[in-house]
């Protein structure tokens, strides 16, 4: 029998051994178990992401670790630099995802299934990004005030008809620089800013609170129009104390006759410091899948961006429209214009 000095000495050696000889071997196992899972920074809440993160789960056997990060994205993003954990990231407006590749956090991918599943119009340049779902930025209108026939355009919201009847939120919002954006991307940086000057000069109260206010304040007769996502009317009508509001305003899809209602998205990225990059691309595309965009859909009253995929029923009942189908990376692109003419015009003040 071996003493214990001996087998302490045959332990040292065997150790020694597997630091020299078994290194690759153990970095293997390490990185095996590494690939059984992805890590998401997320700007969407749980709830909307429970549903389809669970069915991954589930369907591949990868862990999602996922963090929800209300605010500082890409400041966070930045100081981790390449010691970033996130291998994904999901946000609720293209803008976002343009700063992030501007910044050159986010690593380009390519992939058949992405290819056909979602349009071209909401891919960002090379791959850097993909849309998921989309919303519409839609005017609400009272119904007992207003018809749909004096409605008409996003540009028609400056003619003195609407003198005093209209609100928005602040007018540094995403929601409403990615609009702004959009309208200096069709008709130039001068006439969106003429355009902000006469929605301003047509505004009821200063801009303040978010799109659900908006209609509020339409129901208590602050004001006959605003401008607000497609998805909080689902909301709306989903909460008992909010029906009330969503049931004194309908939606109004801008300009059908022209370029078509202009849309934002969801979205989600492969970081450019992912680890588990195998991962992170087979996560991207189930989210394409039909499966997975009905869910995500489904979640806050959305459109999925695959073609074919069933609408929810209260989104369907809004009505079918057109929407601008220039890609988005070319609204993002103008965001700094964006909150330029919102400085001059002092659209908040």
């Amino acid at each position: 029998m071996m003493s214990g000095a001996a087998v302490t000495a045959i332990r040292q050696r065997a150790f020694a051994s597997a630091l020299a000889m078994g290194t690759l071997l153990a970095l293997d196992v390490a990185g095996a178990a590494f690939a059984a899972e992805i890590n998401v920074y997320s700007y969407r809440q749980e709830f909307l992401t429970k549903p389809f993160i669970e069915r991954f789960e589930r369907d591949t056997g990868t862990k999602v670790n996922t963090v929800f990060i209300r605010r500082g994205l890409l400041e966070r993003l930045k100081a981790e630099g390449a010691n970033s954990p996130a291998d994904i990231v999901l946000t609720a407006d293209e803008i976002r995802l343009h700063e992030l590749a501007e910044h050159h956090l986010l690593r380009a991918i390519t992939s058949p299934v992405l290819d056909r599943n979602i349009p071209r119009q909401y891919h960002g340049t090379g791959g850097l990004w993909y849309g998921l779902t989309t919303r519409a930025r839609v005017i609400y209108f009272a119904k007992s005030r207003v018809a749909p026939e004096q409605l008409s355009t996003y540009e028609d919201l400056t003619d003195p008809k609407w003198r005093g009847r209209i609100c928005t939120r602040s007018g540094y919002h995403i929601y409403q620089l990615s609009l702004l954006a959009s309208l200096i991307a069709h008709n130039g940086e001068e006439a969106a800013e003429t355009w902000l000057r006469g929605v301003k000069a047509n505004l009821a109260r200063r801009p303040q609170g978010n799109d659900r206010a908006q209609v509020r304040a339409i129901k208590e007769g602050v004001c006959d129009i605003a401008l607000g996502n497609t998805y909080y009317m689902g909301l709306m009508k989903a909460d008992p104390k909010q029906r009330v509001w969503a049931d004194a305003v309908a939606i109004f899809f801008p300009n059908q006759e022209h370029r078509g209602a202009h849309v934002n998205i969801s979205g989600v990225a492969v970081t450019r410091s992912a680890k588990n990059l195998a991962g992170a691309v087979k996560f991207v595309e189930y989210l394409s899948s039909e499966d997975a965009q009905r869910l995500y859909a489904e979640q806050n009253f959305e459109y999925p961006v695959k073609p074919g995929v069933p609408w929810h029923d209260e989104v369907a009942s809004w009505g079918r429209f057109k929407a601008d189908d220039k890609n988005l990376v070319e609204f993002a692109r103008f965001q700094a214009s964006a909150v330029k003419i919102v400085d001059r015009v002092g659209y908040d003040d």
